[in-house]
C-alpha cells in the first residue's frame, strides 16, 4: 500500500504513470504543455479542490495548504502536488522509486528540462513529461496559485522572476441619500415622456453628460431629470449647453444652464431655445469677449453681456408667437458661465438672468457667491408724482378731469395690450481663481437643498475637496445625492483649479 503505485501496472505511452488514486486527472485529456491557455481555462470552479472529473484538469488553492481551522497540511510531504494513495506519502516513497534518493537528490539541484527522462522536483511535487515544462509548485494542470502573478505563455521556469501585474480596482460610483429620511420618490427612472411621431426632435434625453480640461481648470458639467419628472413622465425643463469657441489659448469655452418655468408643457423647448441662441451670441462675439477677459475689462464685459442675454431671452417671445403659446408660459431662466483657455488667465465670469445658485469651495468650506439683488419689497416710500401718484385733477373715482370745461373724458376706444413682465434683474460676477478651489454654477433644483439641506453642502465639500477632480460617473453620482423634500430637475457645472 505504501511502495509506488506504478510497480506492476505497465507505464504509460505519453509518459511515466502517476497514482491510481481517484484516476489520473489526465485521463481522456491531451498532456499540458505549459501554455497560457491551460492557466486560463485551470481557473474554473469546476477544476477547483483536486476534482477528478474527465477533461478536466486539477486546480489547488495555494491558500489551502492548511486545512481549515486545523492548521494541518492537505497532504504530508506535498507542497501541492496530487494527493497520494491511502498510506503513501504523497510524493511517493524515495527508497522504493527506480532512481533512488541520491539520483533525486542530484536532480533537485539541476534543471528539470535539461534531460530526456523525467526527473523528481525536490520540492515533491510529480515528475514533469518528457519534453514540457514542469509545473509550479503548489499548482495543478498549470493553474497559478491565488495572488501569484499568471504564468507567461511560453511558461517560466520554477523560481525564474516574472513581472508581478498592477490591477486597480474599478470604484462604483458613489451615490447615497443625505438628511433626515429617504426621498418619496425612487432613485431610477420609471416612465418616459410622451411622444409625437412628427415631433421626435423635441424629445429630451433624461440625463446629459460633458466635461473639459482646459489651461488650469477642470470642467464637469450634467443635467439630470429631477425624481418627480421621473416618476411622472415628464420632460427634464433643464437644458445644458457646453460649447468651445476658437483655438489655442484665445479660445473660449461657454457653460450656459437654463430652467424652464413649472407647469409649461413647452418649459424644456424654452430652455434649450434659450441656451442655443446665448451660444449663437456668444459664439459670434467669442473673439472680442476672450480678449476682455484676459485684459479685465469688467465694465466692457458686464454692458456687452447684457446686450447679448436680453436679445436671446427677447427672442423667446416672438419664438412663443409662432408656437401659438402665451409669452409668460414660453421664458426661461438663463445663467452662464465664460472660461478663458489662456493658462495665464483665471478669471471666471459669470452673467445670467433668473434663479439658481453659484458657489464656492474654498479651503473646505462653501461660499455663496450669488450676486446680491435688492427685493422689490424692500423698496418702500411714497409715491412719486408721474410713477403711479394721483393727480390732484382726478377725482375719487380716478377719472381726470379737463382744466377748462370740466368734462371727464370717456373710455379708450380700444383695448390696450398687456405690459409685458417685469423683466428679471441680470446677474453679473467676475472672480479671480485660486489653486485649489472649486466653482459651482447650478439651477434651483440643485441650489435649494445646497443652502437648505446641510449635510448635502457638507457630504459635497468633502467629496470635491481632495486635488483630483471627480470623473464623469462619479460627478453624476455626486449630483444625484438624494435629499428628502427636493425631487426637481438638477443640473451642475463645477469647476476644478489645479
Amino acid at each position: 500500500m505504501g511502495g509506488d503505485p506504478r510497480d506492476g501496472a505497465p507505464p504509460r505511452p505519453d509518459g511515466p504513470a502517476l497514482s491510481a488514486v481517484g484516476g489520473d486527472p489526465r485521463d481522456g485529456a491531451p498532456a499540458a504543455s505549459g501554455s497560457a491557455g491551460a492557466d486560463r481555462f485551470a481557473e474554473g470552479p469546476a477544476s477547483r479542490g483536486g476534482g477528478t472529473g474527465a477533461g478536466a484538469p486539477p486546480q489547488q488553492d495555494s491558500s489551502r495548504a492548511e486545512g481549515a481551522g486545523t492548521g494541518t497540511p492537505v497532504a504530508a510531504g506535498s507542497a501541492g502536488g496530487p494527493p497520494s494513495r491511502a498510506g503513501g506519502t504523497g510524493a511517493g516513497d524515495a527508497s522504493t522509486r527506480p532512481d533512488g534518493p541520491a539520483q533525486a537528490s542530484a536532480a533537485a539541484g539541476s534543471d528539470p528540462r535539461g534531460g530526456a527522462a523525467p526527473a523528481a522536483r525536490a520540492d515533491g511535487g510529480p515528475p514533469s513529461r518528457e519534453g514540457g515544462p514542469p509545473r509550479r509548485p503548489g499548482s495543478a494542470g498549470g493553474g497559478n496559485p491565488v495572488g501569484s502573478p499568471p504564468a507567461s505563455p511560453g511558461g517560466d521556469a520554477p523560481g525564474s522572476a516574472a513581472a508581478p501585474r498592477v490591477v486597480v480596482p474599478a470604484q462604483a460610483p458613489r451615490g447615497g441619500v443625505v438628511g433626515d429620511g429617504p426621498p418619496t420618490y425612487d432613485a431610477e427612472p420609471t416612465a418616459l415622456p410622451a411622444a409625437e411621431a412628427d415631433a421626435l426632435d423635441r424629445l429630451v434625453a433624461d440625463t446629459v453628460l460633458d466635461g473639459a480640461r482646459y489651461g488650469t481648470y477642470t470642467l464637469r458639467a450634467a443635467s439630470v431629470r429631477g425624481d418627480s419628472a421621473r416618476f411622472r413622465g415628464e420632460p427634464r425643463r433643464d437644458a445644458l449647453l457646453t460649447a468651445r469657441f476658437g483655438t489655442g489659448h484665445a479660445a473660449l469655452v461657454l457653460v450656459a444652464v437654463a430652467g424652464g418655468i413649472r407647469g409649461s408643457d413647452t418649459a424644456h423647448l424654452a430652455a434649450a431655445d434659450a441656451c442655443r441662441w446665448i451660444g449663437r451670441a456668444v459664439g459670434r462675439s467669442h473673439a472680442r469677449l476672450a480678449e476682455d477677459i484676459r485684459a479685465g475689462r469688467r465694465g466692457d464685459l458686464k454692458s456687452g453681456l447684457h446686450r447679448l442675454t436680453d436679445r436671446s431671452l427677447g427672442r423667446l417671445r416672438a419664438r412663443a408667437a409662432e408656437l401659438g403659446v402665451e409669452p409668460e408660459a414660453y421664458t426661461a431662466g438663463l445663467r452662464c458661465l465664460l472660461l478663458s483657455a489662456d493658462p495665464a488667465c483665471r478669471t471666471r465670469v459669470f452673467f445670467g438672468v433668473g434663479a439658481g445658485g453659484l458657489f464656492r469651495l474654498r479651503d473646505g468650506a462653501w461660499q455663496d457667491l450669488e450676486p446680491p439683488v435688492p427685493d422689490r419689497a424692500d423698496v418702500t416710500g411714497a409715491p412719486v408724482v408721474g410713477f403711479g401718484s394721483a393727480v390732484p385733477e382726478a377725482t375719487p373715482d380716478g377719472d381726470r378731469l379737463t382744466m377748462d370745461l370740466g368734462i371727464p373724458t370717456g373710455p379708450a376706444p380700444y383695448i390696450e395690450a398687456p405690459p409685458p413682465p417685469v423683466a428679471e434683474p441680470f446677474r453679473f460676477r467676475a472672480s479671480v481663481a485660486r489653486p485649489g478651489d472649486t466653482l459651482l454654477l447650478c439651477s434651483p433644483g440643485l441650489a435649494a437643498p445646497v443652502r437648505g439641506e446641510a449635510a448635502l453642502a457638507k457630504e459635497l465639500a468633502e467629496r470635491w475637496r481632495g486635488p483630483e477632480p471627480p470623473g464623469l460617473a462619479q460627478f453624476l453620482a455626486d449630483t444625484q445625492l438624494r435629499v428628502k423634500g427636493y425631487a426637481d430637475d438638477r443640473t451642475a457645472v463645477a469647476v476644478w483649479e489645479a
